[in-house]
């Protein structure tokens, strides 16, 4: 199998032709013509790059960030890491059976079930060794399509994803139990990172913009781990004064004293527009590497351009990392366009954007206009195929795919579910490490309402992001792997099988993309900027690494 990138890709105009000239629907955006949506666009300028939103403002204006504290061996207490329904939750007995199969009886699995599926191959894929993305988690959708065809597809794939918080335990005998996935990941990724450290350069932290509970779970398993120390340090985009610091390309936090501490190796929790804190190259040892983020696990433009490129070297494999329809780069002016090329119905992505901030379902023309009439940082969007029911997907090329969505309630209602699936790949290959659903707060209807507000039919993310800036979680709408939740999902053992490799396959792809970047040993700026043509993007990158 080879291990070259393919450059070589079609350019918006030339998809947009073929969009345009295709055989469509006679079925519009809700009523909009393609005349109507030609004005629409006349009278619609690209998007400069805006200054953040008023949010983002107010955390910008907030001062006195708290200084990094200590975190020592025996400061792990469950109950300040866990949910407290996961902590008497009981691992479903099948989800039990998936985390014991291990990667061997997977490949046996997996291609008795897909016979074009060679062993090898799968075997090769599974022992890949990541160079910059050890630690991810894919959102993953359970579909189908009008002939009855499931399958699982990617939605994204995080770097540094969350998820130990809602796993329950898998082991009720093991030493470790109470660590549950935070060991794991710390043992089987970033051990294997912490032994390229310069120990002379100093300390170990955890640095975070969110989720303390699993941020500071971490730190606690790594001071048990690792035997000493650990620093706990929160960094915050905007903020001032913050307790963290690049001197020299080595990271130092501060401590309550105002003294300064080198780090030689950081296990990074900062999720939210992570590229304009952390260079791309340090001395200090980080997990995951910033490049992680950018080449696709925190850029989703990234992200469909290296599932792209992997998929075309797999071509002849029987494999590829499933994703609805996606079109990159697309200016504000074009959105309407590709809207109706797709029957109407469609998903607007902020690339840079996570834990569902920037996701816009489309299905009528409020919907439409509520976006055009925003304010939007970035020059580029990326315009999706909206999976929904079976009378209101998108169209694509492929066909409809639409939702499997959960088991009937009593009262007869499906809900829009997900499934994140955690993973981390060291010199042994890939392992699953945890797993958890989520569903949306409204159930799916047959018949779609001309005015509704789709997100909440469609939408599953649980984070809610606060006025000033914090966040908070809708755990209501968390489906755990227990004995009580998992049956709501609908969900064997092969699907569980067929969302590991796809998330595999997925961070293989991202993975690729960034040895592509960094080939050279420093960052190809013009590959990027080239793949993901975004000014505003660039100039965030600029603000870690001035040296450009």
């Amino acid at each position: 199998m080879t291990h070259s990138i393919q450059t070589d890709f079609t350019d918006n105009g030339s998809k947009l032709k073929d969009a345009l000239t295709q055989t469509t629907p006679t079925t519009t955006l809700s009523g909009l013509t393609l005349s109507d949506i030609h004005k629409v666009v006349a009278n619609t300028q690209p998007s400069p790059p805006k200054s953040p939103d008023s949010e983002e403002a107010k955390r910008s204006s907030k001062k006195g960030a708290e200084d990094a504290k200590t975190v020592v061996q025996g400061d792990f207490e469950s109950s300040e890491h866990f949910y407290p329904r996961v902590l008497n939750a009981q691992i479903h007995p099948l989800v039990q059976s998936f985390f014991t199969l291990g990667n061997e009886r997977i490949i046996a699995r997996y291609t008795h079930l897909n016979p074009q599926v060679k062993p090898e191959t799968l075997k090769e894929i599974l022992s890949y060794t990541p160079k910059y993305f050890q630690w991810a988690g894919s959102d993953l959708f359970n579909v189908t399509t009008s002939s009855g065809q499931r399958q699982m597809i990617v939605i994204e794939t995080n770097s540094c994803p969350s998820g130990q918080k809602s796993m329950p335990l898998l082991s009720e005998i093991d030493e470790h139990n109470e660590h549950g996935g935070y060991r794991t990941v710390l043992e089987s990724a970033f051990h294997e990172q912490l032994s390229k450290a310069d120990k002379s350069l100093g300390d170990l932290a955890v640095i975070c913009d969110k989720n303390m509970m699993e941020a500071s779970g971490y730190a606690a398993v790594l001071a048990e781990v690792a035997k000493e120390k650990v620093w706990l340090a929160e960094w915050h985009d905007g903020e001032e004064d913050v307790p963290v610091k690049w001197v020299d390309r080595v990271l130092h936090v501060r401590d309550a004293n105002k003294e300064w501490h080198p780090i030689r190796a950081c296990f990074r929790y900062v999720t939210q527009k992570p590229w304009n804190r952390f260079p791309l190259n340090t001395k200090t040892i980080v997990m995951n590497q910033i490049i992680s983020c950018l080449a696709g696990g925190r850029n989703k433009m990234m992200a469909a351009r290296a599932y792209d490129f992997y998929n075309a070297e797999l071509v002849d494999t029987g494999l590829s990392v499933r994703v609805p329809e996606t079109i990159n780069n697309v200016t504000r002016g074009e959105i309407p366009l590709w809207i109706h090329s797709m029957g109407g119905h469609a998903v607007l992505k902020v690339p840079y954007s996570n834990a569902g901030q920037g996701v816009y379902t489309i299905t009528n023309p409020n919907e439409l206009k509520e976006f055009l009439e925003q304010d939007h940082h970035y020059d580029k969007f990326i315009v999706q195929s909206l999976v929904g029911n079976a009378s209101w997907s998108s169209v694509t090329r492929s066909g409809k795919f639409y939702h499997v969505g959960t088991i009937p309630n009593k009262k007869s209602n499906t809900f829009v579910s997900d499934l994140r699936m955690m993973v981390t790949g060291n010199a042994d290959g890939f392992r699953p490490i945890c797993i958890y659903g989520r569903k949306s707060r409204l159930p799916l209807t047959t018949d779609l309402d001309p005015n509704a507000n789709t997100w909440d039919m469609l939408g599953t993310n649980l984070s809610v992001k606060l006025p000033d800036g914090g966040w908070t979680t809708d755990t209501g709408r968390l489906i755990l792997m227990d004995r009580k939740d998992f049956n709501q999902l609908g969900l064997g053992i092969d699907d569980l099988i067929d969302a590991y490799i796809q998330t595999v396959l997925a961070v293989i792809a991202i993975d690729r993309m960034a040895v592509r970047l960094m080939a050279s040993g420093t960052f190809d700026y013009n590959l990027f900027s080239s793949l993901n043509p975004d000014n505003a993007l660039m100039q965030e990158i600029k603000m870690a690494n001035e040296d450009w």
